[in-house]
């Protein structure tokens, strides 16, 4: 396509492209040409006026609720003080709101208050109106008398106008001297008038007076009110009269009296007064007799009838009887002092030690030994030495006798061992028996059958005196302290029973034990403990332990006063045992043990009860048989015979086991039935038990 053709997309030029537009006048429209004439029509302002009124009164009628005002008293006026309430009948038809109302009767408050009218459709309204208070008027028969209105003191009698609420009263009229008048009365209110008259009656009676002679002074209820003869009003009850007239007895009588009954008491004949007399004496505390008849001891006041002559008696053991004539005049006082002469005895003491002093009745007279003049009457004679038991005794002396207190004091010492006893029973129900050890020889001769070589001879000296239970630990006291403790059983023979020694405990229980028991009886602690575990011990202590092995070889080895005569057994110096004996490994024993005594049979196969059989010459229980028995000694090798004493030994202060003493049910051999036979163990066995022991003094 060459350029000078024309393009497709080119218009055509239109034909009317050169027209020209001619401008012209423009004129509004007329809008008033179009407006409407209204002229308005009376008839039909008058059809809207009522109809709108109509539609009104339809809505209030639609809208309005009932409400009735009732108002007591019946006939009191209720007005509704607002413009769009409307009255119809007893009811008021107005809308949902809060309005006024005014309510008054005759003879009562009026009432000005707002009610709210709520949306119910009809609603009632209670009104009562509160009555106007009225007047009560007082009188009484005696003037002044106190008017009480509801408990509140109001005035005196004559009382007028007194305004009341309507309603009851409670009116009270008292005067002293007088009966109150107590009544109800109800007020009728709507500022009515109305009266109230009383009569008060006399709450006194007269009595009279009359007493020979005249003149005396009558008290009643402690207030002097005249002389005889006397004529007195008394108020009603009871009254203490007391009449008096000097230098005679008073009178006094209980009077009852009542209201508005006189009495006239008979003439009160009164009586001349006794005279008083003061006695005294030396020394004092002398007892008195008057006419015959006690007193009592002096000082002392007595009264006497006077115008008369009595005896008075006076006497004190040890002292001679006096008597003396008296007589006093009516409300007469006298003073009477007498010297009693004392009746000696003389009482030669001879007291031991020389310098001992004499005290008679707690007052010193030097040496104790001299003749003392006594009174014949009881003395408290004591005598005194430094170091030595006072001696004090009550001594009557005998007139005419020779008398001689012969008194030996005894030391301090010799009454603390006195006093000792030689039997305790523990607080968990153990005797132990009081022994005085002493010095002897502990083990075996190397020449003596069975003997082992840890029986060393020792020399042994015991100072301290100790007590030891006469049996062993039962299972019942142990378990007082262990409760889960079980002794077991062997071959189903059951050592668990209550009154079987304890068995199966190691050397620490049974310590344990001991430190337990002293705790109960609040004694010091013999083993001291850390961490549950003994430590160590306290010699000093006098708390419970176990014997030591010395103790325990003094108690069941010897049996006499020679303590060179030493038990080999138990029973004596060879074998056999006698017949029940002990409890020892015997043919009822020979199913579970190895060796047994022959021809001995003690009917236990393994341990007895306690005190089964016979006890030693010192009254220990099984020292030898039944268990054997820890002992506080650590074990270790002894010390040879030789020129040291051991002085109550405790063993030695360590180890790794602990000594047992004595033989067990399950010991039969000459070795282990000796008393000088040591064991030791570190375990508990059902054949080891204890006994428990204390140090007489630390």
């Amino acid at each position: 396509m060459s350029q000078d053709e024309p393009s497709n997309h080119e218009h055509p030029k239109s034909e009317q492209a050169d027209e020209i537009i001619t401008p012209i006048d423009f004129t509004p429209h007329d809008s008033s040409a179009d407006k409407f004439s209204f002229r308005p029509s009376p008839v039909k302002a008058a059809i809207s006026f009522v109809l709108v009124c109509f539609a009104l009164t339809a809505w209030f009628v639609l809208s309005a609720k009932s409400v009735f005002i009732d108002a007591q008293p019946l006939g009191s006026i209720v007005e509704m003080q607002s413009p769009t309430a409307i009255k119809i009948g007893p009811r008021y038809l107005v809308l949902a709101g809060e309005y006024d109302i005014f309510v008054s009767a005759d003879g009562f408050y009026d009432l000005d208050t707002t009610i709210t009218v709520g949306d119910a459709q009809a609603q009632t309204f209670q009104i009562q109106l509160l009555l106007l208070p009225g007047f009560l008027n007082v009188n009484s028969n005696i003037e002044a008398a106190s008017v009480f209105i509801d408990g509140e003191e109001i005035g005196l009698t004559p009382l007028s106008q007194i305004e009341l609420a309507a309603g009851e009263h409670d009116v009270q009229v008292r005067k002293d001297r007088y009966e109150p008048v107590q009544q109800l009365i109800e007020i009728e209110g709507r500022q009515q008038e109305q009266s109230l008259s009383v009569e008060l009656l006399p709450a006194w009676a007269n009595v009279s007076f009359s007493t020979s002679p005249a003149g005396a002074a009558v008290t009643v209820n402690g207030e002097e009110i005249g002389l005889t003869p006397l004529n007195a009003e008394l108020l009603e009850g009871e009254h203490e009269v007391l009449i008096k007239l000097n230098a005679h007895k008073a009178w006094t009588e209980n009077l009852s009296i009542t209201a508005r009954v006189d009495q006239s008491l008979p003439l009160i004949e009164l009586e001349q007064a006794d005279g008083l007399v003061l006695l005294q004496s030396t020394p004092s505390n002398a007892g008195v007799t008057l006419d015959g008849a006690y007193q009592g001891q002096t000082p002392l006041e007595l009264t006497i009838a006077p115008g008369q002559s009595h005896e008075l008696t006076f006497f004190l053991n040890g002292y001679e009887e006096l008597r003396r004539n008296i007589q006093t005049q009516a409300d007469e006082e006298l003073a009477l002092d007498v010297s009693l002469n004392p009746i000696l005895s003389s009482v030669a003491i001879l007291a031991n030690p020389p310098d001992a002093e004499l005290f008679i009745n707690g007052e010193f007279r030097g040496s104790a030994n001299q003749t003392v003049e006594l009174l014949a009457a009881s003395q408290i004679i004591e005598i005194r030495a430094e170091g030595f038991v006072p001696f004090t005794q009550a001594f009557i002396s005998r007139p005419g006798l020779e008398q001689q207190l012969n008194v030996s004091l005894v030391t301090l010492e010799q009454e603390r061992i006195n006093n000792i006893q030689p039997m305790i029973t523990s607080s968990n129900g153990q005797d132990l028996k009081l022994l005085y050890p002493g010095d002897f020889v502990m083990g075996a001769s190397r020449r003596e059958s069975g003997r082992q070589a840890n029986e060393s001879l020792r020399s042994i000296s015991l100072t301290r005196a100790y007590y030891l239970s006469l049996t062993e630990v039962s299972n019942a006291q142990f378990k007082r302290f262990d409760p889960e403790h079980s002794s077991g059983v062997i071959d189903r023979i059951s050592l668990s029973n209550n009154n079987q020694p304890v068995v199966e405990i190691t050397w620490e229980q049974a310590a344990l034990y001991c430190n337990w028991l002293s705790q109960q009886e609040g004694l010091p602690l013999f083993y001291n403990v850390q961490n549950g575990r003994v430590v160590d011990s306290n010699p000093n202590s006098s708390g419970y332990r176990l014997p030591t092995e010395a103790e325990w070889a003094w108690s069941a080895r010897v049996e006499s006063e020679d303590p060179t005569s030493l038990l080999k057994f138990p029973w004596g110096a060879a074998l056999p045992p006698p017949p029940n004996h002990g409890n020892y490994a015997d043919l009822s024993s020979a199913s579970i043990l190895g060796r047994v005594l022959i021809n001995y049979n003690d009917s236990f196969v393994a341990s007895a009860p306690v005190a089964s059989f016979p006890p030693n010459a010192n009254g220990f229980y099984d020292l030898g048989g039944n268990v054997a028995e820890w002992v506080h000694d650590y074990y270790g090798t002894a010390i040879q015979l030789g020129s040291n004493i051991e002085v109550n030994p405790y063993g030695p202060e360590s180890g790794t086991y602990h000594v047992v003493r004595g033989s067990s049910w399950a010991h039969g051999s000459v070795t282990e039935l000796r008393l000088s036979y040591r064991d030791y163990s570190n375990e508990s066995r059902d054949d080891v038990g204890f006994r428990i022991a204390r140090t007489l003094e630390p």
